[in-house]
C-alpha cells in the first residue's frame, strides 16, 4: 500500500509551506501572541483566498470537498510557525462538527470565511472530554436553555457562534449559541498563539442542531478527527524544532567545538528525528483511515494523537535544550513551538486518555 502523497497533495504541501512562511514573520507572530484576539484580518483573508477555510466543506456548499488528509497537510505546515488565529477552531473543529451533525446551513459561511465558529465541549476534569460534560440542557416552553460552565473555548471570544455540547434527557446534545447575544470572556492559556475564552451559561437560550437522540457517537467521531488534526499540527511544530536544533548545533560552540560534534548531542538529535518521523507516519495513516472509513480508523486516531503529543514535547523540548540559554528567551521562537505542542497534548484529553482508549479497543477486538 502506497502512503506517499499524490501530485496534488504534494503541490498543496509546497504551496502551504511557501504561503505561510511568507505571511508570518517573527514580529507578526510576537504581535499576535501578545494580543487578546490573536487574529489578523489580512492573514485570515489570505487563507480564505487560498480556499483553505473550505477544505472540509462539500463542493455543493461552496467548499473544496477535500478530505481530512488534505486538511492535515495544511495543518502540519501551520504548526511549523505556529500560526495564530481561528483557522483550527473554525475551519477544522467547527466545520467538522457542523458537517457531522448535519448542520449544512452553517457550512457555506464557514467556507467563505464570512462567519467563524468554534466548539464548546470540555469542562472541568481530565480524560474523556465527553465524560467531563456537566452542562445541562432542558426545554423551557417552546425553547431550549442551557446552564453550566465551559472554562476553555478555543477562540470563543472572536467567533460568531459556538456549538455548545450539553446533557439532556436524551443524552449528549448539540446547540448553537450566537456570541453577539452572549459574549465570551477571554482567558490566557499556556500557548499565547492559540487564544481561548470562558463561557458561562445560566438558563441561556440556545438553538438545537443535529439529529434526534444522543449525539455521543457523533461527537466521538468529531473528536477523533480533531485529534488527528492536532497531531498533524504538532508534527509540523516538531519538524520546525528539529530543523532549528540541527542548525543551531552546528554553530553553537562549547570548549571551542560545535556541539553538533559531541556524541551526546548527536544521539539526542537522532532520538528527536526518530520520534518525529514515527509521529508523522501516525497522523498520515490516521487521516487516510478517516477519509477511507477504514476498520482501523478509531485505533489509528488514538495512536496518532497519543504518539504525536509525546513526540512533540520530546522534540520541541530538546530544541530548547540544544539552544541552551538562548532557547528560553522570548527573542527565540523555540518556546512558541513547545507551548503549542504541550497545549495540543492536553487540549482534547491528553495522551494518557488516548492510550486508555487504545487499550480498550485492542482488548475488545481480541
Amino acid at each position: 500500500m502506497n502512503f506517499t502523497f499524490n501530485e496534488e497533495q504534494t503541490a498543496l504541501q509546497e504551496i502551504a509551506q511557501r504561503s505561510i512562511e511568507s505571511s508570518i514573520d517573527h514580529n507578526l507572530l510576537a504581535e499576535l501572541a501578545d494580543s487578546e484576539t490573536g487574529h489578523s484580518e489580512s492573514l485570515w483573508k489570505r487563507f480564505v483566498d487560498l480556499g483553505w477555510t473550505g477544505l472540509l466543506v462539500p463542493e455543493d456548499e461552496g467548499g473544496a470537498g477535500a478530505g481530512l488528509l488534505e486538511t492535515c497537510i495544511v495543518l502540519e505546515q501551520m504548526g511549523r510557525i505556529p500560526v495564530p488565529g481561528p483557522f483550527f477552531s473554525s475551519a477544522v473543529m467547527a466545520t467538522l462538527a457542523a458537517r457531522t451533525l448535519g448542520a449544512d446551513h452553517l457550512l457555506r459561511d464557514l467556507a467563505t470565511g464570512a462567519r467563524r465558529g468554534t466548539v464548546a465541549i470540555a469542562e472541568m476534569g481530565s480524560g474523556d472530554l465527553l465524560g467531563t460534560v456537566r452542562t445541562r440542557a432542558r426545554r423551557k416552553d417552546a425553547n431550549w436553555v442551557v446552564s453550566g460552565l465551559k472554562p476553555l473555548v478555543v477562540d470563543g471570544h472572536t467567533a460568531d457562534w459556538v456549538i455548545v455540547v450539553a446533557r439532556s434527557e436524551e443524552g449528549i446534545k448539540s446547540f448553537i449559541l450566537e456570541t453577539a447575544d452572549h459574549p465570551l470572556e477571554y482567558v490566557p492559556t499556556l500557548d499565547p498563539t492559540r487564544k481561548a475564552a470562558r463561557l458561562v451559561l445560566d438558563e441561556t437560550h440556545v438553538t438545537p442542531i443535529g439529529p434526534s437522540g444522543s449525539h455521543a457517537a457523533l461527537w466521538q467521531r468529531i473528536l477523533d478527527d480533531v485529534a488527528i488534526g492536532l497531531a498533524a499540527e504538532s508534527v509540523g511544530a516538531s519538524d520546525r524544532a528539529l530543523v532549528e536544533a540541527i542548525e543551531y548545533a552546528k554553530v553553537r560552540t562549547v570548549f571551542d567545538k560545535e556541539i553538533a560534534s559531541f556524541q551526546v548531542a548527536k544521539h539526542k538529535i537522532v532520538d528527536m528525528f526518530q520520534a518525529l518521523e514515527m509521529a508523522r507516519v501516525g497522523w498520515q495513516f490516521a487521516a487516510w483511515a478517516s477519509d477511507a472509513e477504514a476498520p482501523e480508523r478509531e485505533t489509528s486516531a488514538a495512536m496518532a494523537a497519543s504518539y504525536a503529543s509525546e513526540a512533540g514535547v520530546l522534540v520541541t523540548g530538546g530544541n530548547i535544550q540544544l539552544h541552551g540559554g538562548v532557547g528560553f528567551t522570548w527573542d527565540n521562537n523555540a518556546h512558541y513551538l513547545f507551548k503549542r505542542v504541550k497545549q495540543n497534548e492536553i487540549l482534547w484529553g491528553g495522551s494518557g486518555h488516548e492510550r486508555q482508549r487504545l487499550s480498550r479497543q485492542l482488548i475488545e477486538s481480541a
